[in-house]
Protein backbone atom coordinates (compact mmCIF):
# COMPACT_ATOMS: atom_id res chain seq x y z
CA UNK A 1 0.00 0.00 0.00
CA UNK A 2 3.30 2.44 1.43
CA UNK A 3 4.45 1.95 -2.66
CA UNK A 4 1.37 2.71 -4.62
CA UNK A 5 0.22 5.46 -2.93
CA UNK A 6 3.87 7.03 -3.62
CA UNK A 7 3.58 6.46 -6.61
CA UNK A 8 -0.15 7.97 -6.83
CA UNK A 9 1.82 11.27 -5.20
CA UNK A 10 4.65 11.36 -7.77
CA UNK A 11 2.15 11.22 -10.58
CA UNK A 12 0.00 13.91 -9.61
CA UNK A 13 2.95 16.21 -8.34
CA UNK A 14 3.56 18.12 -11.76
CA UNK A 15 -0.48 18.47 -12.00
CA UNK A 16 -0.37 20.91 -9.40
CA UNK A 17 2.73 22.54 -10.03
CA UNK A 18 0.93 23.20 -13.76
CA UNK A 19 -1.76 24.61 -11.87
CA UNK A 20 0.29 26.85 -9.62
CA UNK A 21 2.18 28.12 -12.85
CA UNK A 22 -0.66 29.04 -14.53
CA UNK A 23 -2.41 30.86 -11.98
CA UNK A 24 0.89 32.65 -11.27
CA UNK A 25 1.10 34.03 -15.12
CA UNK A 26 -2.87 34.97 -15.29
CA UNK A 27 -2.84 36.78 -11.78
CA UNK A 28 0.55 38.84 -11.77
CA UNK A 29 -0.70 40.84 -14.89
CA UNK A 30 -3.99 41.13 -12.88
CA UNK A 31 -2.10 42.85 -10.10
CA UNK A 32 0.60 44.96 -12.37
CA UNK A 33 -2.90 46.34 -13.75
CA UNK A 34 -4.41 47.26 -10.41
CA UNK A 35 -1.56 48.87 -9.52
CA UNK A 36 -1.21 51.01 -12.63
CA UNK A 37 -4.99 51.62 -12.94
CA UNK A 38 -5.25 52.75 -9.61
CA UNK A 39 -2.08 54.91 -8.86
CA UNK A 40 -1.03 52.78 -5.92
CA UNK A 41 2.76 52.65 -5.93
CA UNK A 42 4.66 49.73 -5.06
CA UNK A 43 6.95 49.99 -2.45
CA UNK A 44 10.74 49.98 -3.49
CA UNK A 45 13.51 49.82 -0.74
CA UNK A 46 16.33 52.21 -0.97
CA UNK A 47 19.54 51.86 0.96
CA UNK A 48 21.19 55.27 1.91
CA UNK A 49 23.95 55.52 3.91
CA UNK A 50 24.94 57.98 6.77
CA UNK A 51 27.22 60.70 5.46
CA UNK A 52 29.78 60.47 8.26
CA UNK A 53 30.56 56.88 7.23
CA UNK A 54 28.09 55.00 9.66
CA UNK A 55 26.07 51.59 8.89
CA UNK A 56 23.52 51.64 6.09
CA UNK A 57 19.79 51.86 7.00
CA UNK A 58 17.11 51.05 4.57
CA UNK A 59 14.02 52.84 4.45
CA UNK A 60 11.16 52.83 2.25
CA UNK A 61 10.21 54.68 -0.64
CA UNK A 62 6.91 55.49 -2.46
CA UNK A 63 6.26 56.96 -6.04
CA UNK A 64 3.45 58.93 -4.57
CA UNK A 65 4.29 62.91 -5.27
CA UNK A 66 5.06 64.44 -2.19
CA UNK A 67 1.98 65.73 -0.10
CA UNK A 68 0.94 69.84 -0.16
CA UNK A 69 1.77 71.22 3.25
CA UNK A 70 -1.29 71.88 4.87
CA UNK A 71 -2.10 75.54 5.53
CA UNK A 72 -1.23 76.71 8.87
CA UNK A 73 -3.43 76.95 11.48
CA UNK A 74 -5.46 80.24 12.09
CA UNK A 75 -3.60 82.79 14.34
CA UNK A 76 -5.25 82.84 17.81
CA UNK A 77 -5.68 86.54 19.83
CA UNK A 78 -4.84 85.72 23.77
CA UNK A 79 -8.86 85.37 24.30
CA UNK A 80 -8.95 82.73 21.37
CA UNK A 81 -10.36 84.41 18.89
CA UNK A 82 -9.10 84.17 15.59
CA UNK A 83 -7.47 87.44 14.65
CA UNK A 84 -8.54 89.32 11.47
CA UNK A 85 -7.07 90.13 8.67
CA UNK A 86 -4.70 93.19 8.98
CA UNK A 87 -6.92 97.00 7.96
CA UNK A 88 -5.51 98.54 4.66
CA UNK A 89 -3.01 101.19 4.96
CA UNK A 90 -4.28 104.28 6.59
CA UNK A 91 -5.64 106.88 4.16
CA UNK A 92 -2.59 109.82 3.86
CA UNK A 93 -3.75 113.30 3.35
CA UNK A 94 -2.76 113.72 -0.11
CA UNK A 95 -4.97 110.91 -1.04
CA UNK A 96 -8.73 111.66 -2.26
CA UNK A 97 -11.37 112.12 0.45
CA UNK A 98 -13.41 109.31 2.04
CA UNK A 99 -16.25 108.82 0.50
CA UNK A 100 -18.95 106.18 1.25
CA UNK A 101 -20.29 105.68 -2.11
CA UNK A 102 -21.21 107.47 -5.42
CA UNK A 103 -23.05 110.27 -5.11
CA UNK A 104 -26.96 109.65 -5.47
CA UNK A 105 -28.06 113.46 -7.45
CA UNK A 106 -31.84 112.10 -8.35
CA UNK A 107 -32.13 109.98 -4.55
CA UNK A 108 -35.33 111.97 -3.15
CA UNK A 109 -37.03 111.79 -6.92
CA UNK A 110 -36.40 107.98 -7.15
CA UNK A 111 -37.17 107.54 -4.10
CA UNK A 112 -40.70 109.05 -4.10
CA UNK A 113 -41.31 106.77 -7.38
CA UNK A 114 -40.59 103.67 -4.85
CA UNK A 115 -42.84 104.56 -2.74
CA UNK A 116 -45.31 105.09 -5.33
CA UNK A 117 -45.21 102.12 -7.02
CA UNK A 118 -45.13 100.19 -3.82
CA UNK A 119 -48.02 101.50 -1.79
CA UNK A 120 -48.02 98.67 0.47
CA UNK A 121 -44.73 100.36 2.20
CA UNK A 122 -45.79 103.53 3.20
CA UNK A 123 -43.20 105.73 4.47
CA UNK A 124 -46.14 107.09 7.03
CA UNK A 125 -48.06 104.56 8.61
CA UNK A 126 -50.37 107.32 9.70
CA UNK A 127 -51.08 111.26 10.01
CA UNK A 128 -47.74 112.17 10.87
CA UNK A 129 -46.30 109.01 11.93
CA UNK A 130 -43.30 108.01 10.75
CA UNK A 131 -42.24 104.71 9.63
CA UNK A 132 -38.71 104.53 11.95
CA UNK A 133 -36.27 102.43 11.81
CA UNK A 134 -34.24 101.91 15.28
CA UNK A 135 -30.44 101.46 14.76
CA UNK A 136 -27.16 100.37 17.06
CA UNK A 137 -24.79 97.81 17.43
CA UNK A 138 -21.53 96.83 19.02
CA UNK A 139 -18.23 96.02 18.41
CA UNK A 140 -17.97 91.97 16.26
CA UNK A 141 -15.55 91.00 19.31
CA UNK A 142 -17.03 89.67 22.46
CA UNK A 143 -16.38 91.86 25.81
CA UNK A 144 -13.11 91.87 28.31
CA UNK A 145 -15.50 92.46 31.04
CA UNK A 146 -16.80 89.27 32.22
CA UNK A 147 -20.49 90.64 32.32
CA UNK A 148 -20.12 93.07 29.05
CA UNK A 149 -22.36 90.42 26.78
CA UNK A 150 -24.56 89.88 29.47
CA UNK A 151 -25.89 93.76 29.53
CA UNK A 152 -25.13 94.55 25.87
CA UNK A 153 -28.14 91.70 25.81
CA UNK A 154 -30.29 93.31 28.33
CA UNK A 155 -29.34 96.75 26.80
CA UNK A 156 -30.61 94.97 23.19
CA UNK A 157 -33.82 93.55 24.23
CA UNK A 158 -34.70 97.01 25.91
CA UNK A 159 -34.53 98.44 22.56
CA UNK A 160 -36.23 95.94 21.18
CA UNK A 161 -39.24 96.09 23.73
CA UNK A 162 -39.40 99.40 23.15
CA UNK A 163 -39.80 98.90 19.01
CA UNK A 164 -42.42 96.20 19.73
CA UNK A 165 -44.43 98.70 21.81
CA UNK A 166 -43.99 101.47 19.02
CA UNK A 167 -44.12 98.89 16.10
CA UNK A 168 -40.38 100.39 15.34
CA UNK A 169 -38.10 98.38 13.00
CA UNK A 170 -34.92 97.32 14.38
CA UNK A 171 -31.55 96.55 13.01
CA UNK A 172 -28.91 95.89 15.02
CA UNK A 173 -24.75 95.59 13.69
CA UNK A 174 -21.54 93.83 14.70
CA UNK A 175 -19.90 94.70 11.44
CA UNK A 176 -17.55 97.28 10.44
CA UNK A 177 -18.60 98.10 6.98
CA UNK A 178 -15.41 100.17 6.24
CA UNK A 179 -12.16 99.51 7.84
CA UNK A 180 -11.39 103.43 7.87
CA UNK A 181 -14.01 104.05 9.79
CA UNK A 182 -13.28 102.37 13.18
CA UNK A 183 -14.94 103.07 16.72
CA UNK A 184 -17.69 105.61 16.75
CA UNK A 185 -17.55 106.43 13.23
CA UNK A 186 -18.99 103.23 12.38
CA UNK A 187 -22.65 104.23 12.49
CA UNK A 188 -21.82 106.60 9.53
CA UNK A 189 -21.83 103.92 6.81
CA UNK A 190 -24.22 101.66 8.84
CA UNK A 191 -26.77 104.45 8.34
CA UNK A 192 -25.99 105.89 4.57
CA UNK A 193 -25.93 101.51 3.75
CA UNK A 194 -29.45 101.40 5.70
CA UNK A 195 -31.23 104.02 3.99
CA UNK A 196 -30.31 103.06 0.50
CA UNK A 197 -31.96 99.31 1.42
CA UNK A 198 -34.87 100.96 2.40
CA UNK A 199 -36.56 103.57 1.01
CA UNK A 200 -40.05 102.69 2.97
CA UNK A 201 -38.22 104.36 6.34
CA UNK A 202 -38.85 107.67 6.59
CA UNK A 203 -36.56 108.17 9.96
CA UNK A 204 -33.62 106.31 11.43
CA UNK A 205 -33.03 106.97 15.13
CA UNK A 206 -29.25 105.85 15.93
CA UNK A 207 -28.77 104.71 19.30
CA UNK A 208 -25.42 103.94 21.04
CA UNK A 209 -25.23 100.27 22.40
CA UNK A 210 -25.04 102.20 26.03
CA UNK A 211 -28.15 103.52 25.59
CA UNK A 212 -31.24 102.46 27.48
CA UNK A 213 -34.98 103.46 26.24
CA UNK A 214 -36.21 104.41 30.07
CA UNK A 215 -40.03 105.70 28.84
CA UNK A 216 -41.13 102.42 27.07
CA UNK A 217 -44.76 104.31 26.40
CA UNK A 218 -43.63 107.52 24.93
CA UNK A 219 -41.92 108.64 21.42
CA UNK A 220 -40.50 111.25 20.20
CA UNK A 221 -42.49 114.24 19.05
CA UNK A 222 -42.96 113.60 15.25
CA UNK A 223 -45.52 116.41 14.22
CA UNK A 224 -42.63 118.24 15.15
CA UNK A 225 -39.87 117.59 12.92
CA UNK A 226 -41.70 118.14 9.54
CA UNK A 227 -39.11 120.88 8.71
CA UNK A 228 -36.38 119.01 9.88
CA UNK A 229 -33.75 116.43 8.45
CA UNK A 230 -31.76 115.57 11.66
CA UNK A 231 -32.84 116.10 15.16
CA UNK A 232 -30.01 115.79 17.89
CA UNK A 233 -30.27 116.50 21.28
CA UNK A 234 -27.92 119.98 22.13
CA UNK A 235 -28.80 123.34 22.57
CA UNK A 236 -28.31 126.28 19.76
CA UNK A 237 -26.19 128.57 22.44
CA UNK A 238 -23.70 125.82 23.53
CA UNK A 239 -22.61 125.05 19.26
CA UNK A 240 -23.21 128.59 17.30
CA UNK A 241 -22.55 130.58 20.66
CA UNK A 242 -19.96 129.12 22.96
CA UNK A 243 -18.75 126.26 19.99
CA UNK A 244 -18.78 123.73 22.28
CA UNK A 245 -17.99 120.21 21.19
CA UNK A 246 -20.64 119.23 24.40
CA UNK A 247 -23.31 121.37 22.74
CA UNK A 248 -24.95 117.94 21.46
CA UNK A 249 -24.80 114.16 22.02
CA UNK A 250 -24.36 112.12 18.91
CA UNK A 251 -25.22 109.07 20.99
CA UNK A 252 -28.75 109.49 20.05
CA UNK A 253 -30.05 111.23 16.95
CA UNK A 254 -32.64 110.82 14.32
CA UNK A 255 -31.80 111.70 10.48
CA UNK A 256 -34.42 111.02 7.68
CA UNK A 257 -33.96 109.15 4.70
CA UNK A 258 -33.36 111.67 1.84
CA UNK A 259 -30.28 113.00 -0.01
CA UNK A 260 -29.79 116.12 2.35
CA UNK A 261 -28.63 113.62 4.84
CA UNK A 262 -26.71 111.46 2.52
CA UNK A 263 -24.71 114.69 1.49
CA UNK A 264 -24.77 114.90 4.91
CA UNK A 265 -22.71 111.74 6.26
CA UNK A 266 -20.31 112.28 2.98
CA UNK A 267 -19.32 115.10 4.11
CA UNK A 268 -19.25 113.80 7.71
CA UNK A 269 -17.60 111.05 7.24
CA UNK A 270 -14.45 112.67 5.15
CA UNK A 271 -12.93 113.81 8.70
CA UNK A 272 -13.43 110.16 9.74
CA UNK A 273 -10.83 107.79 8.40
CA UNK A 274 -7.69 106.58 10.95
CA UNK A 275 -4.79 107.50 10.64
CA UNK A 276 -3.51 111.28 9.58
CA UNK A 277 -6.90 112.36 7.70
CA UNK A 278 -8.26 111.85 11.58
CA UNK A 279 -5.29 113.26 13.18
CA UNK A 280 -5.50 116.37 10.97
CA UNK A 281 -8.87 117.01 11.18
CA UNK A 282 -8.60 116.60 15.18
CA UNK A 283 -6.13 119.56 15.29
CA UNK A 284 -8.64 122.04 12.88
CA UNK A 285 -11.66 121.21 15.62
CA UNK A 286 -9.35 122.32 17.73
CA UNK A 287 -8.91 125.26 16.52
CA UNK A 288 -12.19 125.88 15.60
CA UNK A 289 -14.39 124.92 18.89
CA UNK A 290 -13.36 126.03 22.07
CA UNK A 291 -13.09 123.31 24.47
CA UNK A 292 -11.42 120.42 22.49
CA UNK A 293 -7.83 119.22 22.92
CA UNK A 294 -5.86 118.75 19.26
CA UNK A 295 -6.33 114.85 19.76
CA UNK A 296 -8.21 113.07 16.91
CA UNK A 297 -11.57 113.68 15.66
CA UNK A 298 -14.60 112.02 16.80
CA UNK A 299 -17.88 111.83 15.19
CA UNK A 300 -19.69 114.54 17.71
CA UNK A 301 -17.04 117.05 17.53
CA UNK A 302 -16.99 116.62 13.91
CA UNK A 303 -20.51 117.30 13.77
CA UNK A 304 -20.92 120.13 15.94
CA UNK A 305 -17.76 121.39 13.59
CA UNK A 306 -19.88 121.09 10.56
CA UNK A 307 -22.77 123.05 11.88
CA UNK A 308 -20.35 125.34 13.01
CA UNK A 309 -18.38 126.51 9.58
CA UNK A 310 -21.08 125.44 7.16
CA UNK A 311 -24.19 126.79 9.28
CA UNK A 312 -25.87 128.19 6.36
CA UNK A 313 -25.90 124.19 4.32
CA UNK A 314 -26.73 122.33 7.68
CA UNK A 315 -28.14 124.13 10.29
CA UNK A 316 -31.39 125.27 8.66
CA UNK A 317 -32.73 121.49 8.44
CA UNK A 318 -31.34 120.41 11.92
CA UNK A 319 -33.28 120.33 15.44
CA UNK A 320 -31.11 120.44 18.11
CA UNK A 321 -33.42 118.97 20.69
CA UNK A 322 -34.11 119.85 24.65
CA UNK A 323 -37.75 119.57 25.31
CA UNK A 324 -37.29 116.31 26.55
CA UNK A 325 -34.65 114.24 26.90
CA UNK A 326 -33.48 112.64 23.75
CA UNK A 327 -30.23 111.86 25.89
CA UNK A 328 -30.17 111.79 29.23
CA UNK A 329 -27.38 111.83 31.22
CA UNK A 330 -27.45 108.64 33.64
CA UNK A 331 -25.48 109.95 36.81
CA UNK A 332 -28.24 112.24 37.43
CA UNK A 333 -31.02 109.83 36.62
CA UNK A 334 -30.61 106.08 37.61
CA UNK A 335 -30.97 107.05 41.80
CA UNK A 336 -34.44 108.86 40.98
CA UNK A 337 -36.58 106.26 39.53
CA UNK A 338 -38.43 105.30 42.26
CA UNK A 339 -39.28 109.02 43.24
CA UNK A 340 -40.31 109.14 39.23
CA UNK A 341 -42.94 106.52 40.17
CA UNK A 342 -44.80 108.26 42.53
CA UNK A 343 -47.69 110.81 41.72
CA UNK A 344 -46.17 113.74 40.87
CA UNK A 345 -42.70 112.79 40.37
CA UNK A 346 -40.03 114.05 38.56
CA UNK A 347 -40.79 113.48 34.51
CA UNK A 348 -39.06 110.10 33.45
CA UNK A 349 -36.43 110.62 30.43
CA UNK A 350 -37.41 108.89 27.50
CA UNK A 351 -33.68 108.04 27.20
CA UNK A 352 -30.85 106.81 29.91
CA UNK A 353 -27.45 107.33 28.31
CA UNK A 354 -24.50 105.65 30.09
CA UNK A 355 -21.90 108.30 28.26
CA UNK A 356 -18.21 107.32 30.18
CA UNK A 357 -19.25 103.90 31.31
CA UNK A 358 -17.83 101.40 29.36
CA UNK A 359 -19.92 97.96 29.58
CA UNK A 360 -17.85 95.68 27.02
CA UNK A 361 -14.44 96.47 29.42
CA UNK A 362 -11.89 98.84 28.67
CA UNK A 363 -9.04 101.16 30.81
CA UNK A 364 -10.88 104.43 29.03
CA UNK A 365 -13.60 104.68 31.43
CA UNK A 366 -14.18 107.60 32.57
CA UNK A 367 -16.09 105.95 35.65
CA UNK A 368 -16.25 103.22 38.33
CA UNK A 369 -17.16 99.70 36.66
CA UNK A 370 -19.03 98.70 39.64
CA UNK A 371 -21.00 102.11 39.71
CA UNK A 372 -21.93 101.75 36.06
CA UNK A 373 -23.41 98.05 36.20
CA UNK A 374 -25.51 99.35 39.17
CA UNK A 375 -26.71 102.12 36.90
CA UNK A 376 -27.10 100.19 34.21
CA UNK A 377 -28.79 97.56 36.15
CA UNK A 378 -31.53 100.10 37.79
CA UNK A 379 -32.19 101.33 34.65
CA UNK A 380 -32.34 98.59 32.46
CA UNK A 381 -35.33 97.09 35.67
CA UNK A 382 -37.13 100.38 35.70
CA UNK A 383 -38.01 100.22 31.98
CA UNK A 384 -38.29 96.40 31.95
CA UNK A 385 -40.89 97.02 35.35
CA UNK A 386 -43.00 98.91 32.23
CA UNK A 387 -43.39 96.11 29.84
CA UNK A 388 -43.65 92.99 32.20
CA UNK A 389 -46.68 95.85 33.87
CA UNK A 390 -48.35 95.06 31.00
CA UNK A 391 -48.71 91.03 32.06
CA UNK A 392 -49.21 91.93 35.33
CA UNK A 393 -45.66 91.36 37.04
CA UNK A 394 -42.53 93.58 37.85
CA UNK A 395 -39.61 93.41 39.56
CA UNK A 396 -39.09 92.53 43.65
CA UNK A 397 -36.95 96.13 43.33
CA UNK A 398 -34.97 98.32 41.13
CA UNK A 399 -31.75 96.41 42.81
CA UNK A 400 -32.37 92.64 41.77
CA UNK A 401 -33.59 90.74 38.94
CA UNK A 402 -35.93 89.07 41.18
CA UNK A 403 -39.65 89.28 39.71
CA UNK A 404 -42.90 88.89 41.30
CA UNK A 405 -46.46 89.29 40.07
CA UNK A 406 -48.03 92.61 40.68
CA UNK A 407 -51.70 92.04 39.66
CA UNK A 408 -54.42 89.06 39.33
CA UNK A 409 -55.92 89.72 36.25
CA UNK A 410 -59.54 88.26 35.70
CA UNK A 411 -59.67 89.06 32.03
CA UNK A 412 -57.87 90.38 29.35
CA UNK A 413 -56.64 93.34 27.93
CA UNK A 414 -59.68 94.30 25.70
CA UNK A 415 -61.99 94.20 28.82
CA UNK A 416 -60.20 97.08 30.46
CA UNK A 417 -59.56 100.91 29.72
CA UNK A 418 -55.72 101.30 31.31
CA UNK A 419 -54.18 102.73 28.33
CA UNK A 420 -51.10 100.54 29.08
CA UNK A 421 -52.73 97.47 28.86
CA UNK A 422 -53.84 99.35 25.81
CA UNK A 423 -50.78 98.57 24.32
CA UNK A 424 -50.68 94.83 23.97
CA UNK A 425 -52.49 95.70 21.34
CA UNK A 426 -51.05 94.41 18.12
CA UNK A 427 -48.64 97.16 16.69
CA UNK A 428 -49.90 97.92 13.64
CA UNK A 429 -53.18 98.76 15.21
CA UNK A 430 -51.75 101.10 17.41
CA UNK A 431 -49.88 103.02 15.15
CA UNK A 432 -53.32 103.70 13.46
CA UNK A 433 -54.84 104.44 16.35
CA UNK A 434 -52.18 107.53 17.37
Amino acid sequence: MSEKADRRAWQHRPLRLLVILVLFLLGAPCAIFFFMSTGVALPRIRIEYDRCGGAPTTSVRTNQPPASPSPPPPHLGVDGDEKQSPPPPPRQLMDPPLSLGPAVSDYDERRDKWLRDNPRFPAFVAPERPRVLVVSGSSPRRCSAPDGDHLLLRAFKNKVDYCRVHGFDIFYSTSVLDAELTGFWTKLPLLRSLMLAHPETEFLWWMDSDLMLTDMLSEPPWGRYARHNLVVPGWDDKVYGDRSWLGINAGSFIIRNCRWSLDLLDAWARMGPRGPVREMYGKLIAETLSDRGPYEACDQSALVYLLVTERGRWGGKTLLENTYSLHGFWAGIVDKYEEMRRPGGEPVPLVTHFVGCKPCGGGDSSYDAERCRRGMERALNFADDQILNLYGFGHESLNTTAVRRVRNDTGGPLDADDVELGRLLHPTFMAAKL
